[in-house]
């Protein structure tokens, strides 16, 4: 439990912290994230001073942190915490992989989003095709994640009788 404790911590710190950090981005970073097309995605960059972008850049390597942190956490939530010892099959199992499947996304995304901003890329399209990809499944896996545990917790509360 210890462990659990401590991703869960580390991600809620990690989270807090880069969100902070990233706050002065004008145009946002969740608007990057879903810029599915070179030219969204330039313009966003092209709008960044060199000192947003580098601020940007920085971010990431603390940003594999968290997404290592709350791939941990998820998992351990949902294999070593009694919230979910009474959850059998399907759900159990979707809740062990969910934040796990989000990390790698995010991971994905993040090199991605490394490689794009390295240097003007815009004759491809495809590596932005699939960060946007790789933000939705993210975010959608983060969400799917979030309902469930919120019924699992609703259920754990008030069990059937």
């Amino acid at each position: 439990m210890r462990l659990l404790a401590c991703t869960g911590l580390a991600a809620a710190a990690l989270a807090g912290g880069i969100a902070w950090y990233l706050a002065p981005l004008t145009p946002n970073v969740l608007q990057l994230q879903f810029a599915v097309t070179p030219r969204a995605f330039g313009d966003i960059i092209h709008y960044w001073s060199a000192e947003q972008l580098q601020r940007f850049r920085a971010h990431l390597p603390a940003d594999c942190l968290l997404l290592l942190c709350y791939g941990l956490f998820g998992h351990l939530l949902a294999t070593r915490s009694s919230l979910f010892a009474a959850s059998r099959g399907f759900l159990r199992h979707w809740a062990r992989w969910a934040l796990p499947l989000a990390a790698l996304c995010d991971a994905a995304e993040n090199a991605l989003h490394w490689w794009l901003t390295e240097v003007p890329r815009f004759a491809t399209v495809w590596p932005y095709f699939c960060a946007t990809a790789c933000a939705s499944a993210k975010w959608l896996l983060l969400l799917a994640y979030g309902i469930t545990v919120a019924i699992v917790a609703i259920n754990h509360h008030w069990p059937d009788d």
